[in-house]
C-alpha cells in the first residue's frame, strides 16, 4: 500500500493501531454503547455502500480505518483517494478490523468513524412538494433503518424520530438502512411539540405544511387521501401506535386497508406503503 494510504494526513507520520488499545476501545464502544457514542458525537460505518454514500453526499468522516496488513481493492484505493485531507487514515490490524466489522465470516478493507450532525429541523427544505416522515418512539433500530430506507426509494424529503426511541446511529440501523441515513436528513426531537413549532413556522412563510398519520381506526382510506402537497405522514410507535400528543397534531389520519389473518402491520412496512402511495399519487421520483 502506497505511503498516501497510509498516512493519516499529508505529511505526517502512519497511524497504526495493532493492538486491543484504548483507540481501538473507543471504536468498540462506538458500536455497542448509545451513551458513548453520543457523548463522542460519532459513530461507526461499516460497509461499502454506506461507506460509499457517505463520502458521496460529503458526510464528515473523522477517520478511515484500513487493513495495514493486507493489499486494497481498487474500491478501497479509490475510497481512499477521495477522503478529504483531514481525514485520518489509520492502519488497523486484520483481526482488529474483523471484530469491528460486524459480520464473522468477513474481514472488512474499510470502516469509518463518521460524525453526528446536529439534531436540526431545518436541515429538512421544505417546500410545495415536500414530504417528511415522523416516527413517533420506535423501539427497535432495524424499523428506523427500514423506513429510512423506504424514505430515501420514494423521494422523502427527512424523516424525523420523536421522543424516547432506539438509536438511528445504532449499528443495526445504519445496516437496514443500507446507506440511506447518509441520502436523507435524519433528525431527531424530543417531543412532538418540537415539530408543532416547525410546522407553524412553515406555515407562516406560505407552506401549506398537513400532517397526516396514520392509525387502523383512520377516518379516511390511504387512496382516497390527497397526498400532493406539502405533508408530512405520521407513523405510530410499533406496540402502541400514534401518541395522543401527535393525534393533536395531525389535520387527518388514515388507514391502510389489510386482510388476511394479520391484525396490523409492521411499522416500517406501513411506512413504506404509505410512502409508495404518496409517490404514485406524484408520478414517482425520478432518478
Amino acid at each position: 500500500m502506497s505511503q498516501q494510504h497510509r498516512a493519516p494526513r499529508r505529511g505526517g507520520p502512519p497511524l497504526r493501531v495493532t493492538t486491543r488499545n484504548a483507540r481501538f476501545q473507543q471504536w468498540q464502544a462506538l458500536l455497542g454503547n448509545r451513551t458513548k457514542r453520543q457523548r463522542a458525537g460519532e459513530f461507526l460505518v461499516q460497509g461499502v455502500r454506506p461507506l460509499t454514500l457517505a463520502l458521496d453526499h460529503d458526510w464528515p468522516l473523522r477517520e478511515v480505518l484500513y487493513a495495514g496488513d493486507r493489499s486494497p481493492s481498487r474500491w478501497a484505493r479509490d475510497f481512499l483517494d477521495r477522503v478529504p485531507a483531514e481525514t485520518s487514515r489509520i492502519a488497523v490490524a486484520s483481526e482488529l478490523l474483523h471484530e469491528l466489522g460486524g459480520k464473522e465470516d468477513t474481514v472488512p478493507e474499510l470502516l469509518g468513524v463518521a460524525a453526528m450532525p446536529e439534531d436540526r429541523l431545518d436541515r429538512m427544505s421544505p417546500g410545495p412538494d415536500f414530504l417528511g416522515v415522523a416516527f413517533d418512539r420506535p423501539i427497535t433500530p432495524g424499523n428506523i433503518g427500514t423506513l429510512v430506507r423506504s424514505a430515501d426509494a420514494f423521494g422523502a424529503h427527512g424523516v424525523i424520530v420523536s421522543g424516547h426511541a432506539a438509536d438511528i446511529y445504532d449499528p443495526k440501523s445504519l445496516r437496514a438502512s443500507t446507506g440511506s441515513l447518509f441520502a436523507v436528513p435524519v433528525v431527531r426531537v424530543p417531543s412532538p411539540q418540537s415539530v408543532a413549532d416547525w410546522a407553524t413556522g412553515l406555515r407562516a412563510r406560505g407552506v401549506p405544511l398537513r400532517i397526516v398519520g396514520t392509525d387502523e381506526r383512520g377516518t379516511a382510506g390511504l387512496t382516497r387521501t390527497d397526498l400532493t402537497g406539502p405533508v408530512l405522514v405520521v407513523i405510530g410507535n410499533e406496540t402502541s401506535g400514534m401518541s395522543g400528543a401527535w393525534r393533536e397534531l395531525c389535520d387527518e389520519t388514515v388507514s391502510i386497508p389489510i386482510g388476511g389473518a394479520a391484525s396490523s402491520l409492521n411499522a416500517a412496512a406501513a411506512a413504506t406503503v404509505l410512502l409508495y402511495e404518496t409517490a404514485r399519487q406524484r408520478g414517482f421520483p425520478s432518478h
